[in-house]
């Protein structure tokens, strides 16, 4: 089923069209070339679909919808294979919440191992536990790890190289970069518990080693291609089926990872005096937005990749986070055919973390986060909301694309 209403641009591609859903928000001239240059791949099945958030990526572009038939680009999935969002409603509302929330984010950050630093609890390089320490893995990950171990094993008997990454150790950890954990309230006052990460190292190194592979698979077979990154795997072909089975399961370690973390938010909240009792189990939403799945659109058995876009089948629920200090929403979909039933993931950058770090200071920071109890420093001016779009703006582009269910404000944030 597809909704009737159409809020796209056709953009030009050089073998397939582009369909963009940018009516409001700025595209770049670099991202526009990568689009172009993806929708020149003779195994694009129909078109490009492009949301709002789009802006220049790594191999394909952020917020593109890539449907491929009997090949896929390792580089277009990426290396955070099945990153992604979870949310759960709480019973808790804002009166239940204490006025200064500082303790609450400390309980956070002290019960989900984040960030690059060994500040805070069981937090090792790279923000995962300490190696070699079955004994540094809490029982929780130990028995989830029992269930992914028996593929990932199957997988790197194959493949070996994979094997060296901290899969174990960073399972139930944030990360680093724009992946966070926030308290949110909904637009009547109720406490919502959202978060953002993926697959972590080990997706990392599924993801690397593919992208590799992909190239001297082009190599070999002389294959000229407008951009080195877009190298892929033809269905049939010596890795494909090894490929398809490591990121199908970083996708499932991924959406492991989210539940883990979630669950020891919520055991972390409820050990605080400061709040009541309260349930957890409301609603919940678990979704990828970096990733590839087998789907039928068209006629056609295909490969989407979702590189930063979220499946909106009609009725699905989605999660579509702005920046800090700004609303985010959780969005059921409305199952438009020719956005290949996706929405956008987030608010998109407009400006590298690099150019933010130039250009914003710690006092914008501090200003822009207002009324919101996070992290006010220089590490963390890159993820500022005026390096990202205008969330409101992303929304209208796309309102064919999604219908909202709840509007969720910011109060606590904790960035990894």
């Amino acid at each position: 089923m597809s909704t009737n209403e159409t809020n796209y641009e056709v953009l030009p591609g050089k073998e397939r069209p582009i369909k963009a859903w940018i009516r409001g928000v700025p595209l770049e001239d670099e991202a526009r070339k990568q689009l172009e240059n993806i929708a020149s791949l003779p195994f694009i099945h129909k078109w490009l679909a492009v949301m709002p958030d789009v802006h220049l990526g790594k191999g394909a572009t952020i917020g593109s919808v890539v449907p491929t038939v009997d090949a896929i680009i390792p580089a277009a999935v990426g290396v955070d294979i099945g990153c992604g969002m979870m949310a759960v409603q709480t019973s808790l509302t804002a009166e239940d919440l204490p006025d200064n929330l500082r303790a609450v984010r400390h309980a956070i950050e002290a019960a989900v191992p984040h960030g690059r630093t060994n500040q805070g609890r069981g937090r090792g390089k790279g923000g995962g536990r300490d190696k070699g320490a079955w004994g540094a893995i809490p029982k929780a990950q130990e028995q989830a790890w029992a269930g992914l171990e028996k593929t990932f094993s199957e997988i790197t008997a194959k493949h070996p190289k994979i094997a060296k990454s901290n899969h174990v150790n960073h399972l139930g950890t944030l990360g680093t970069g724009n992946h966070f954990i926030e308290l949110c309230l909904d637009e009547a006052g109720r406490v919502w518990i959202i978060l953002h990460s993926g697959s972590r190292g080990v997706g990392n190194r599924i993801g690397s080693y593919f992208i590799e592979k992909a190239k001297e698979e082009m190599r070999r077979f002389h294959v000229n291609l407008p951009d080195k990154d877009l190298a892929y795997l033809p269905q049939g072909s010596l890795y494909f089926d090894d490929y398809v089975q490591a990121v199908e399961w970083a996708q499932r370690f991924a959406i492991t990872n989210r539940e883990l973390m979630m669950a020891a938010v919520i055991r972390a909240l409820h050990g605080l005096a400061s709040l009541p009792g309260f349930e957890s189990d409301l609603m919940a939403v678990n979704c990828h937005h970096n990733y590839v799945s087998r789907e039928h659109h068209y006629g056609k058995n295909v490969f989407v990749t979702r590189k930063g876009a979220v499946r909106a089948r009609l009725g699905d629920l989605g999660i579509i986070p702005g920046s800090m200090g700004t609303r985010s929403y959780i969005v059921r979909g409305k199952g438009n055919d020719e956005s290949f039933h996706s929405c956008s993931h987030g608010a998109g950058r407009v400006m590298s973390r690099t150019a933010a770090k130039k250009r914003f200071t710690v006092e914008d920071h501090i200003r822009a986060t207002e009324g919101v109890e996070c992290r006010k420093d220089a590490e963390v001016v890159d993820e500022t909301p005026m390096a990202y779009k205008n969330i409101a703006d992303v929304m209208e582009a796309q309102r064919d694309l999604v219908e909202l269910v709840h509007t969720l404000g910011q109060v606590v944030c904790v960035k990894g």
